[in-house]
Parts: C-alpha cells; structure tokens; sequence
C-alpha cells in the first residue's frame, strides 16, 4: 500500500470526513533532507470533518498527528494540514 492510500485509510477511519484531499508534494523536496528517493515523504492534508466541531485547531492538528503517528515515525517526513468542520469549509 502506498504512503498516500495508508494516510487515506487511516484517516477516513478515524474522523469519517466529508472531504479529504492529499498532495504527494516530495517531487518538491527532492534532495533535501528527509527526502525519500521513491517519493511519498512530504504531504499536504485537507480533511474536513465534522469530528473537528468544537475544537481548536491545535488539538485538531494533534488528533491528526495521532492517528498517522506510526507512518510520521517511518515515511512521512512532513506534513502540512488543514483541518477544518464542514461550516469552515469554503470550497464549492
């Protein structure tokens, strides 16, 4: 399973979203630090759940970084979130 499908699963598991968008961006980081040569290391997140409601952003973020603690320990070397309730979401 790719780094990618494994972060689809586990967040689709945890927070049930309404939107889940996920950028594979390491073509962006190659060569630096971190940078795994078969790619998948740096990802940008947009999830959109109404898991989120009434809770700050940080501990939004930290929830995240719980469910994909094992693959932030192994194959993802950055990750970029936006976490957002479906009454923050502004995209058509």
């Amino acid at each position: 399973m790719s780094v990618a499908a494994a972060i689809e699963k586990k967040l689709k598991q945890a927070f049930s979203p309404l939107r889940l968008e996920i950028v594979d961006e390491s073509h962006l980081h190659a060569g630096h630090a971190g940078a795994r040569p078969q790619g998948e290391s740096h990802f940008r997140v947009k999830i959109v759940s109404g898991a989120f409601a009434d809770t700050p952003r940080v501990e939004r973020q930290r929830s995240v970084y719980r469910v994909l603690a094992n693959d932030l320990a192994s194959d993802i070397h950055a990750l970029a979130l936006t976490t957002l309730t479906p009454e923050e979401d502004t995209a058509p």
